[in-house]
């Protein structure tokens, strides 16, 4: 499986694996990327952020293989600055997200289009993470004012209140979209059956990876079809206990301890590069 450093592909999700709580990669995780990339090691992210809030991190990390963004919506070189692919989901869901906001105040909302972010229910957690995000001008606005093309629906709660929003949604039974958590706080409008673990697999195609080992790290529910999809998934030891379920190898490691730094020694220690 790892007979060649050449042809392995290392993927990683961003936020609780990639990135400590700080949002600041770590310096050990940095020098292992870049060693990993030097020795000739293919290296990429997976993430549910939008353009706008990931490329603030290009600078610090580098990347050597297009990215998967919006949680599987999208696949971009950020080399050619293109998209490889992409999906969005469907027009009907603009009913479903005004119904949402109607009747929960409570809930924060944004939405993910390639030139931007829009906010059409602004609450102080959906404030917090665009600060968080480093999204500049977001586009405050109704749901009918945001043109088509949407990758993604974001919902910012407390977690105290996401089972209420859950249930809400569950008995609504809102068809042809799925529906995922992708963190304690956030609850996620998808197109139907694309998730990080779909784009995955369509990387191996578009890119001409079908003889590449692909090796997965992810922490939260967002990122186990990915885990799976790999030809081998790593979870950091602060990953939520579904992922652990699904991960083929659990670390010793938190990402506030270098998570994605293991995963590349490990991937020394079983390829014939020396």
């Amino acid at each position: 499986m790892f007979e060649n450093i050449k042809k392995v592909l290392l993927i990683t999700d961003m936020d609780g694996t990639f990135l400590p709580s700080s949002k600041i990669p770590g310096k050990k995780t940095l020098d292992a990327v870049d060693r990993f990339m030097q020795a000739g090691g293919r290296f990429s992210i997976a993430t549910g952020r939008s353009l706008q809030a990931s490329q603030q991190y290009f600078d610090t990390v580098s990347v050597n293989c297009p990215i998967i963004m919006c949680n599987g919506g999208m696949i971009y070189d950020i080399n050619s600055k293109q998209q490889i692919y992409d999906v969005y989901v469907p027009r009907g869901t603009k009913q479903i997200v005004k119904q949402i906001l109607a009747d929960n105040d409570y809930v924060g909302c944004e939405v993910l289009r390639l030139d931007n972010v829009y906010v059409p229910q602004l609450t102080p957690l959906e404030e917090k993470h665009i600060k968080i995000c480093k999204v500049e001008n977001p586009v405050l606005c109704g749901v009918d004012d945001i043109p088509d093309d949407w990758y993604k629906v974001l919902f910012a709660v407390e977690p105290q209140d996401m089972d209420k929003l859950i249930e809400y949604v569950r008995s609504n039974g809102f068809d042809g979209v799925d529906f995922v958590r992708s963190a304690p706080e956030y609850y996620e409008i998808l197109p139907q059956n694309i998730s990080k673990g779909y784009a995955l697999n369509m990387m191996r195609e578009v890119c001409n990876m079908q003889d590449f080992t692909f090796v997965s790290v992810g922490d939260y529910n967002n990122d186990i079809e990915m885990i799976q999809q790999a030809d081998i998934g790593f979870c950091p030891s602060n990953a939520a206990p579904d992922v652990k379920a699904a991960a083929d190898i659990i670390l010793e490691q938190s990402c506030e301890q270098d998570a994605v730094a293991a995963v590349i020694e490990y991937i020394f220690n079983k390829t014939l590069y020396k």
